[in-house]
Formats: C-alpha cells, structure tokens, sequence
C-alpha cells in the first residue's frame, strides 16, 4: 500500500475537483429551471431529488464497498457523477433534468462515503482526524471555487457568442445553451478525478477483509432514525433536522431570491456564492474551535441559532449590495458555527459506536435537505420572502428548545453518561 500521506493527496485532489464540479452548478440551476417555464416548487423537488437520493444510496454504497472494495465503489461514483453532469447539459426538457438529476445523487454518493473508509483503512486512529479534516477541507475548497468559476463562465460563454467570437452556429448555441457549459465542465473534471484515482489510487481494503455479503438494508437505516430520536441523543438529532432544514431553505432558493430582489444573474450570484464558502470555511476551520474553547459548544450553538434566525430577516431588509453582502456574510457566519458544535456533541455523547451516532447524524441532516428544499420551493411561489421566514422559524425554534434541552448541566451530563451502543 502507497504511504498514508500519498493516499490523503490523492483523495484531497479528487474531492476538490468532485467539489468544484458539483458547486458549479448550484448557481445556474434555478435560472435553467425558470428557462423550461418552471417555477420555484421545481426547483425545490430538484434539489430535494438529489438530497433524498443521497439519503437512501448512501449507506448501500458504503454495505457495497466493504463487499468488493473502496477503489471500485469510487470509481464507480465518478463516472456516474460525469454522465450524470453530461445528461443535464444534454436536457431539453424538465423531466430530463430530474432524471439526470436524481441520477447523480443516487450514483455520486457513493464518493463522499468510500473516500472516508479509505482514510479509516490507512490511518491510525490518532492519525484519522487529520485525514478526515484534509477531507473536508478539500470539499471546501471546491465548494468556493465553483461558483464563481461557473458564473463567470455563463456570462463569458454570452460574450462570445454575442461577438461572434466562432462560426454563427457555434455563437448561437453559445448564446441559447450558455446555462448548460457548466454542466459540461462539471463532467469532464469529475472524468480527469476517475483517472487520477484509476491511475495513483490503491485499493485500501484487501480480499480477506472484506464482507461476504453486502448488508443492504434501506428500511432499517429510517428505523434506526426514529429509535435514535428517542434515545440519549435524540435532541441533537432533532436538532441536526432543525438547522439543515433551515440552512437549505435559504441555499435552494437563493439564486431565484437574488434575482427577483436584486436583478442578479449567475455572474453576481457565483460571486455571492464564492463569498458564502469563504466566510463559512473562515468560521469552521478558524473561529469555532477557539470560540467552542472558551465558552463552550452549548452556547456557541445557542448564540449562532439566535443570530442565524435574525440572519435571516436581515437577508430580507438589504437594500443595496453593501447591505446584501453585509446581511448575508453575517447570517452564513452565524450559521456555520452550529453544525459543528452538534456534531460535537453527538461524538462526545457516543464514546463507542461513534460511527453510528456519525450516521445518524447525517441523517437527519440529509432529511432536512429533503424537506427544506421542498418547502421553500413552494413558499417562493406565494412569496419570495416566505423561505426566509420559515428559516427563521425553524432556527429560532431550535433556540428555543436549546434554552430547556441543551443547558450546561445537561451537556455535562450528555458527556458523562453511558455512551450509545453501537448498532
């Protein structure tokens, strides 16, 4: 096997290129939704169809992995991410988007998860936080660049087109379909990722470790959601929900907002994104172990849902584009520090069986980018500012509730209770 740190290289280069191809089309998605003659409701079902996706596939492709191997699962996720990108860059039609769509939440999840069992393979357990963190830093990084370099990229593709830079064939399918070039990008970069992992990537798990059968089973990962909701960690479950459905009924509709509020069109809504993946990196890889340190993760999660709530109506009041960027960066700053200190808590409270807590965890959060996307689709389409609104309710809730469920005592008491028993 290739030393722990090649191997963390090779992951690290592949998840941001995955990462930039996936944030890059974020941006264009609602603008391609409102070119078919569809509505907000559209594209909440058309982020939700990826998010539930993602939800369901996911533990199957990790069963799958453990069977016949990390390599193979990733390589597979890939590929299916490329075509996947390839069909929505072909779509001429609605329902063609959501197949792609779906397609590529059903197959991409297979990247995020399989890029973890490699780590977990290759490292020690001292050494595995590192590997993790590298990870997430490199699905950072592809999530602030990808938006910009797509938004850029509609509004040069139109330049071109429009200075009849090609032949007049060419510069009108610049100008008709310049929506779908990021789509292409997105592609042909998760393509370049499958050939460095074919080529620099070994298999992280050999034949006599491996399971010999695959243990699939969808109905029990939404079993074990309900049982854990009434377990010890059941609250920071609840909570887990809370904030992704908050956080997700401002990402889905955020592209429609700007440009109904503010007139914004991919190029400036890229930048805001690019802007929204800083400040967010900034607040979780610089400010939220620091803060956590000093006054604790309870009311660091406190303080940033009472801000993130107020976030919200703030977002609602811009007026120009110093108060747009000025709103919006101090509700992602409030925003980003949540997740983490939940998280945390959950890791704390699940001495053993942390990989199931983890899950769990994710699970929850990954239903809430089922229903707030759907939700806010359809709020936008009685008005603009509901999404806003009821993200703000969902994040002032979770306050509330952590000012009865989430005291110093009880966290304490979170800490030093028996852990959860794996599962």
């Amino acid at each position: 096997m290739r030393p722990k740190n090649s191997i963390i290289a090779v992951l690290f280069t592949t998840l941001v290129i995955i990462m930039m191809g996936f944030a890059m089309i974020i941006p264009i998605l609602p603008f391609l939704v409102e070119k078919f003659g569809a509505t907000a409701s559209a594209v909440g079902l058309l982020m939700a169809s990826y998010a539930l996706m993602q939800l369901i596939f996911s533990p199957i492709w990790g069963a799958l992995s453990d069977r016949y191997g990390r390599r193979v699962i990733l390589l597979i996720g890939m590929l299916g991410n490329s075509l996947a990108m390839i069909m929505m860059g072909l779509s001429t039609q609605l329902w063609m988007l959501f197949v792609a769509r779906s397609l590529a939440g059903l197959l991409a999840s297979a990247t995020i998860p399989t890029a973890n069992a490699i780590i977990a393979d290759s490292t020690r357990d001292e050494e595995r936080s590192r590997g993790m963190g590298m990870l997430g830093a490199a699905m950072g990084i592809g999530m602030v660049i990808g938006p910009g370099i797509s938004g850029w990229l509609v509004d040069q593709v139109s330049v071109w087109g429009a200075a009849g830079t090609f032949s007049p064939a060419v510069n009108n399918y610049l100008i008709d379909r310049n929506l779908f070039v990021p789509f292409f990008i997105s592609g042909a970069l998760s393509i370049i990722a499958m050939i460095v992992v074919f080529f620099s990537l070994p298999e992280s798990l050999p034949k006599e470790k491996r399971t010999s059968v695959a243990n699939i089973q969808v109905t029990g990962q939404f079993k074990e959601m309900w049982k854990a909701m009434f377990g010890p960690i059941g609250f920071l479950l609840v909570l887990a929900f809370l904030v992704s459905f908050g956080l997700t009924n401002f990402e889905s509709v955020f592209s429609l907002f700007s440009e109904h509020r503010y007139q914004y069109g991919p190029k400036q809504v890229g930048i805001l994104l690019t802007m929204v993946g800083l400040i967010s990196a900034i607040a979780q890889g610089g400010l939220i172990g620091p803060l956590s340190k000093k006054f604790g993760e309870e009311m660091v999660i406190k303080v940033s849902l009472l801000l993130s709530a107020v976030g919200f109506i703030l977002m609602l009041l811009a007026f120009d584009q110093l108060t747009i960027y000025v709103f919006t960066g101090f509700f992602v700053l409030s925003n980003a520090m949540i997740r983490p200190g939940i998280s945390s808590l959950t890791s704390q409270r699940a001495k053993t069986g942390q990989g199931s807590a983890m899950g769990l965890n994710n699970s929850f959060m990954s239903l809430g980018r089922v229903v707030g996307p759907t939700l806010a689709g359809l709020a936008f389409d009685i008005n603009i500012n509901y999404p806003y609104i009821i993200g703000s309710a969902a994040t002032l809730a979770g306050f509330i509730l952590c000012l009865f469920l989430l005291s110093p005592k009880q966290v304490r008491e979170l800490k030093s209770s028996p852990p959860t028993p794996a599962s």
